[in-house]
C-alpha cells in the first residue's frame, strides 16, 4: 500500500494559487508518486477563496501574525486559515507526512515575511497559518517545504523520516509489545547510528526495561526521541562510521581482495569521490551471497525503495 503523505495543492499542478497557476514540483508526481499517495490540500481555496484572488500576506507579531488581505488589512483570515489547519489536522491523522508550499502565508513551513508596520517584513520570518496548525497538532510529522527538496540531503533526510513514521504506523496498528518495540529499535540501529551514534545508545537505554514499563507511555517517549534524532542531517562522517560497521559483519566471509576493495569504496565515499549509494551496494550484494540475520532486517541498507535513487546524489 502507497504511504498517505499531504501536499499543498499547487504542487500537484493543481491551478489553485492567488494568480490561477500552479508550481508543479516534479518530484511528487514523477517520482515520489509510486510510493505516496498524495493528499491535496489548499487551505486558501478551502476556506472559501476564489481563484484568481487577491493576494494575502502575514502581519503583525511573528508568533501569532494575522493573514490579511494585500490590499486591505481589514480583510482578515487569519481564524479561518486556522481553524481550517487544525481541521485537516484531525481529518487527516494517518498521514505520515507533509509536503507544504514555499513562502506561502498560508503553507510556507520556513522564512515566511510577517510585514511590520513600516511595511517591511520582520527580521524574524514566520510560518503560514494553515501549516502552523497543522504541525501544532502533529508535531512529529515528517514535514518539509517544495523549495528545500532541492537539496539532494534535506530530500533524502525527508523520506527516510516518512518511511520510519509510515513504519511506525503499522507497528501500532499491530500493536505495542516489549518484544516489538525492541525489534523496531534494533532494526533502525544503523539508521540512527547514521545520525547520531550516542543518541542511538541512548535510545536502547531508554528501552532496557521495556517489559516493566507501560508500553504505551514508553513507545510515545521513544518515538518522539527517535524522530528527533532522524530531523538531523546524517554527515559523511556519521555513514562512514555505520559502512564500516556493516563491513565487520563480512570479515570472516569475504576473499582479502574483496575486502580491500570494500575499504577502498568506503574511503572513497568518506573523501567525497563516491556518492553513498556506491559503498551500500557493494555491501547489499556482499549481503545477498553472504546471508547475514541481524543485517537482513535493517534498515539502513534500504530505508525506502531503490528505485528514488536518493542516496545517488549524497
Amino acid at each position: 500500500m502507497k504511504i498517505k503523505v499531504g501536499i499543498s495543492s499547487c504542487l500537484m499542478g493543481q491551478e489553485v494559487r492567488y494568480d490561477g497557476t500552479h508550481k508543479h514540483l516534479r518530484l511528487a508526481t514523477d517520482s515520489l508518486a509510486r510510493y505516496f499517495d498524495f493528499i491535496a490540500e489548499c487551505p486558501e481555496v478551502g476556506i472559501g477563496m476564489s481563484i484568481p484572488r487577491k493576494p494575502i500576506r502575514l502581519v503583525g507579531d511573528v508568533d501569532k501574525p494575522k493573514a490579511v488581505a494585500v490590499h486591505d488589512e481589514a480583510l482578515d483570515y487569519t481564524a479561518e486559515l486556522t481553524q481550517f489547519g487544525e481541521q485537516k489536522a484531525q481529518q487527516h491523522a494517518e498521514l505520515s507526512g507533509y509536503i507544504f508550499m514555499k513562502n506561502s502565508p498560508s503553507c510556507g513551513l520556513f522564512r515566511v515575511k510577517v510585514y511590520q508596520e513600516n511595511g517591511y517584513p520582520a527580521a524574524t520570518p514566520g510560518r503560514g497559518l494553515y501549516a502552523r496548525a497543522f504541525t501544532d497538532a502533529h508535531p512529529l510529522l515528517p514535514v518539509e517545504e517544495s523549495g528545500r527538496l532541492c537539496d539532494p540531503l534535506l530530500r533524502e533526510n525527508f523520506v527516510t523520516r516518512v518511511f520510519a513514521y509510515a513504519n511506525w504506523q503499522e507497528l501500532k496498528k499491530a500493536g505495542l509489545t516489549p518484544k516489538r518495540l525492541t525489534d523496531f529499535h534494533a532494526r533502525y540501529k544503523y539508521v540512527l547510528m547514521a545520525h547520531s551514534p550516542a543518541k542511538y545508545s541512548e535510545l536502547g537505554r531508554m528501552l532496557a526495561d521495556a517489559g516493566n514499563q507501560n508500553i504505551d507511555a514508553l513507545g510515545e517517549q521513544y518515538f518522539a526521541a527517535l524522530m528527533t534524532v532522524l530531523t538531523s542531517l546524517a554527515s559523511r562522517k556519521t555513514h562512514t562510521n555505520v559502512l564500516m560497521h556493516l563491513q565487520g559483519y563480512l570479515k570472516k566471509k569475504i576473499s582479502a581482495a574483496e575486502k580491500a576493495e570494500l575499504a577502498q569504496i568506503i574511503e572513497q565515499y568518506r573523501s567525497a569521490q563516491l556518492p553513498l549509494i556506491v559503498p551500500v551496494t557493494l555491501l547489499k550484494h556482499h549481503f545477498n551471497n553472504h546471508p547475514d540475520p541481524y543485517i537482513s532486517q535493517q534498515a539502513y541498507l534500504q530505508p525506502y525503495p531503490d528505485d528514488l535513487s536518493l542516496r545517488n546524489a549524497i
